[in-house]
């Protein structure tokens, strides 16, 4: 009725987290493909069962979850196209996601986070969308973004590409705001923003607005020390 039942992958190296976990999603008929303790068997469970969703712990024996992301969503014979990651912390600001966010992951949750809650972004993210929770997510780039002392991620891009309305765009949105404060700030219709963002995502060849975030950081086009929801809103357009 919905579609092809949504598939997932758990990795992390306690059973118990698992175990609840995959309870929690197949009470909502979500179908756990597999379970992994490690990194590596994370990446391997990938390959063999293609899932849409991998709940990805990321302080695990042998592989890590940054390196088994970073090989889950780069392509190669160990990636996978269609396969969207949700990183799992104990910690809202573990300094760990910051680089999972940019080896490419959707999105992450605590790992307190409520049944309903969990089946949810899994659901979102399968759908697509980034799991970007504006304030802690700002509260996270802007803590690590320049604290990397590894070179940089991969997100390097033209952003001359863009056109005025589009850098603003995306300066904006890399300050926490939701496509609803977008356009009122813009004076724009939320379709509009939502063109707009599709548009910013496309030229950039971005998986979603988290990797918009991270890229404007990175590139400078916005920095830690920016105010909230800075730039300046233009006039309406008619």
């Amino acid at each position: 009725m919905n579609g092809p039942a949504l598939r997932a992958v758990i990795a992390d190296d306690q059973a118990l987290v698992r175990t609840g976990f995959g309870m929690i999603l197949a009470a909502d008929g979500i179908e756990v493909t597999a379970e992994a303790a490690d990194g590596a068997e994370a990446v391997d469970a990938v390959r063999r069962t293609r899932p849409d969703v991998v709940l990805m712990d990321i302080r695990m024996p042998r592989m890590d979850g940054i390196e088994a992301t970073r090989r889950i969503l780069g392509g190669g014979p160990d990636g996978s196209d269609g396969t969207r990651v949700i990183i799992l912390t104990t910690y809202d600001l573990d300094h760990y996601v910051y680089a999972a966010l940019t080896a490419g992951a959707s999105g992450f949750l605590l790992k307190d986070v409520t049944p309903e809650h969990l089946v949810a972004a899994v659901r979102l993210v399968r759908s697509g969308d980034a799991l970007l929770a504006p304030t802690i997510t700002r509260r996270l780039i802007e803590r690590f973004a320049h604290r990397q002392e590894s070179p940089r991620t991969g997100l390097h891009r033209d952003l001359s590409e863009l056109t005025p309305r589009e850098l603003e765009v995306l300066r904006l949105l890399a300050t926490g705001l939701s496509n609803a404060e977008l356009a009122d700030r813009l004076f724009l219709s939320p379709t509009t923003v939502k063109t707009h963002v599709g548009r910013i995502l496309s030229k950039l060849d971005l998986r979603d607005r988290v990797q918009a975030v991270v890229l404007a950081y990175e590139s400078g086009l916005i920095s830690p020390q920016s105010p909230p929801g800075t730039g300046r809103a233009a006039r309406p357009v008619r």
